[in-house]
């Protein structure tokens, strides 16, 4: 079959790779000029190393991409590390990634600190994530771990994560952070894009076509039952089938003819853009912790992450590199910044975790930004979570809104890939 897949991150480049194995003439189309999507990687200098534009690993649950790396001869590259990960709170970094941890964690009260634990060995331990749909987390965590638990640690994380709208997160999200997530932590060394370059490479070595730098103006099914694409320039492609991995209200919007009960329904809820900025430096930042988060207010940014406590700075020609994360709306001004203007503003706070840090350290600044990278998970989210199928012929659905519970991430990502991709190739079989 003649199969589009449109998108060219974690999900749509497995699908495509998969069904190009199985026999469709498979293309991709995707608007950046490389594929990747939020995974993505760019070269660190002259080192030909990969380094993420948004900090990734992967954690020991994440066996599907475990299994795709292994299966595209990268398994020699992934390394399994125990990392520190604090939380800075009181103005310095504190320890809190593992149950001896949380029972010396000072900003709590001895009768807290067992409380949080127990509470997080709930989480871990609890099977059904229904249980806990339609409270909050702020409400669960309150109730169960206790309001100093959560003015002192979860709420300090999820407005800064969520700012505004903390308080609307479901709890069901909350539980699969907890129980996804491991002391030991993954890491491709090269950078995760060599994942993405293979399966690129695999798609074209089966005749399939992968079309970078195209934007998508709209989708329309055809009498015949084929699906048109039209690209920016006007020209427009006919396909058998079509993937879309498009966020739900992005293909709402592309999509010619859907009935106005499902627009209304999917054309629902809000997403985050992601923005990093990353520091290559001569000078280590943060001393051992290779991932903090800011508990304290007012910081502009959640996450303070100096890659290069996890993996040699050799491997980037010497370079330390320090990624300072933000998840905020879309419109916020911060996405209309220069990288040495984001610099600025955020020094006096980099001073905070550093007082020796001076501007002369920095010998690189990268800024990026991707939209629709973090949906708000509210308590009304699952009944706004599309199935696969869509209202138009032969044109099927797949995003990161559809991996709820679980949060956005290449395994989950990559587990759609392969499930969709598998069941296209039965329906193609008869």
């Amino acid at each position: 079959m003649n199969t589009g897949v449109l998108g060219g991150g974690a999900l749509g480049l497995t699908v495509a790779y998969r069904l190009a194995n199985a026999g469709d003439k498979v293309t991709v189309i995707e608007r950046e000029t490389e594929v990747g999507g939020l995974a993505a990687g760019f070269l660190v200098g002259d080192s030909g190393t990969y380094l993420e534009k948004f900090y990734h690993h992967i954690f020991k649950t994440d066996t599907t991409i475990e299994a795709l790396i292994k299966e595209l001869g990268l398994g020699d590259k992934l390394e399994w590390l125990r990392p520190v990960t604090s939380m800075w709170v009181g103005g310095k970094a504190v320890q809190l990634d593992s149950p001896v941890a949380v029972l010396k964690y000072k900003p709590l009260s001895l009768f807290s600190r067992f409380r949080l634990a127990a509470g997080l060995a709930y989480l871990k331990l609890e099977g059904n994530y229904h249980r806990l749909e339609r409270v909050t987390a702020a409400q669960w965590v309150k109730k169960w771990m206790g309001k100093p638990a959560y003015d002192k640690v979860w709420g300090p994380q999820l407005a800064g994560k969520f700012g505004a709208v903390a308080d609307t997160i479901v709890a069901s999200w909350l539980w699969a952070r907890i129980k996804d997530r491991t002391t030991q932590l993954g890491y491709l060394h090269g950078g995760f894009q060599q994942i993405y370059n293979r399966l690129a490479e695999g798609i074209r070595a089966k005749g399939g076509e992968i079309m970078l730098g195209e934007t998508i103006t709209s989708i329309a099914s055809l009498p015949d039952g084929k699906v048109a694409v039209k690209l920016q320039d006007g020209r427009e492609l006919t396909f058998d089938r079509l993937v879309c991995t498009f966020p739900s209200r992005l293909f709402v919007k592309l999509a010619e003819g859907l009935p106005a009960d499902y627009a209304a329904k999917y054309n629902w809820g809000q997403a985050y853009g992601a923005h990093c900025l990353i520091l290559a430096l001569n000078q280590q930042v943060i001393a051992r912790t290779y991932w903090m988060s800011i508990l304290e207010p007012n910081y502009p940014f959640l996450a303070a992450v100096e890659h290069t406590n996890l993996i040699d700075r050799a491997e980037y020609g010497g370079s330390r590199l320090l990624y300072l994360g933000n998840y905020l709306p879309m419109d916020d001004a911060l996405f209309s910044k220069t990288g040495e203007q984001i610099l600025e503003e955020y020094t006096p706070y980099i001073k905070k975790l550093n007082p020796q840090f001076d501007r002369s350290w920095v010998t690189q600044v990268y800024s990026w930004q991707a939209a629709y990278a973090q949906p708000v998970v509210t308590v009304e989210f699952k009944d706004h979570i599309p199935p696969h199928d869509t209202p138009l012929p032969n044109v099927y659905l797949a995003n990161m809104f559809q991996v709820y519970p679980h949060d956005r991430g290449q395994n989950y990502s990559i587990e759609m890939g392969n499930e969709l991709a598998a069941r296209l190739i039965a329906e193609a079989k008869g």
